[in-house]
């Protein structure tokens, strides 16, 4: 451990934490947000060397990186806390700009490994206390022990992905579904990128006539964007679909993550860059949206 560290340990007994910046003024920000959360610090260091610091700590309630730059040591240390989120080691909490949304998402997906971007303070304080709740062993009912707030995105993208489904299964009973390239159902109109480009315009339109975020809906935006894209025969990076959902980038992280979880959405990696990740529609989730919409044509042409 560096001498220069020595000064950043604190031996609290709140969750331990370990915390890394690739400057002072990130670790600083990570140790003042370790604090507020009544946390305590097991070590505060520079993120060169920190995948292999990491692999020397003991014990460790959660790990806070507080990146401003790309790196080969932040990439080293991103796989190394995904690694130990799978084996269920412990949470961690990455803070960056938005220009490393795509390097940060290729290589962490773990619902364990929580991306911050341009979080505020409050933000930042909740996600490193969220992280350090120290697990407890109980009984399970088949949910994670994730919080309320990531619970409700859980429940909502759930809720989503079984409407979309049982759309989609009426919609092929009455003979409407047949791809959802350009194809035409029986009595519904065609599915195309025009038209998916004309919902998300009506969508925006609304912002012109009411202020604020009161019709945030960054799971139905993302996934119009994604099947605009799919007919367009484009893809789609985790930086541009955080874009499209027209919320803060740490809110559409979170809500790419859940959707990917509940399989509505698939990660592909770029074979010619191994710092992008792309996000598609699974099958399943397009033909449910194509069915949908032609169902909800029927009913109106100006709804959704």
């Amino acid at each position: 451990m560096a001498p220069e560290t020595w000064g950043s340990i604190d031996y609290r007994s709140g969750p331990r934490l370990l915390l890394f910046g690739d400057s002072p003024a990130a670790i600083e920000r990570a140790r003042r947000s370790a604090e507020q959360a009544g946390c305590s610090i097991a070590a505060a260091e520079p993120i060169e060397g920190a995948a292999e610091r990491l692999d020397e700590q003991v014990h460790i309630d959660a790990v806070v990186i507080e990146a401003e730059r790309e790196s080969p040591a932040l990439d080293r240390l991103l796989v190394r806390i995904e690694e130990r989120a799978r084996g269920g080691r412990h949470r961690s909490v990455v803070s960056a700009p938005d220009e490393l949304i795509d390097a940060i998402f290729a290589r962490t997906s773990h619902r364990d490994v929580f991306h911050l971007c341009r979080p505020t303070p409050v933000e930042r304080v909740a996600a490193v206390a969220f992280a350090g709740i120290r697990r407890q062993p109980r009984l399970r009912d088949g949910k994670e022990d994730m919080g309320i707030v990531l619970q409700q995105l859980s429940d909502e993208a759930a809720r989503i992905a079984g409407v979309l489904a049982s759309l989609a299964g009426e919609e092929a009973a009455e003979g409407g579904v047949a791809g959802e390239e350009g194809a035409e159902g029986q009595d519904g109109p065609i599915v195309d990128a025009a038209m998916i480009r004309s919902i998300i315009r009506a969508r925006r339109l609304r912002d012109s006539y009411f202020k604020g975020d009161i019709f945030a809906d960054p799971a139905w935006d993302m996934l119009l964007d994604l099947m605009a894209a799919r007919l367009e025969k484009h893809r789609v990076a985790v930086s541009s679909l955080c874009i499209a959902a027209a919320v803060p980038p740490t809110t559409a992280l979170r809500w790419i993550k859940t959707l990917t979880d509940k399989g509505l959405f698939v990660r592909c990696a770029d074979p010619a860059d191994g710092r992008r990740v792309y996000i598609e529609l699974s099958d399943e989730a397009a033909r449910a949206l194509a069915g949908y919409i032609r169902a909800a044509h029927r009913i109106s042409p100006l709804g959704l």
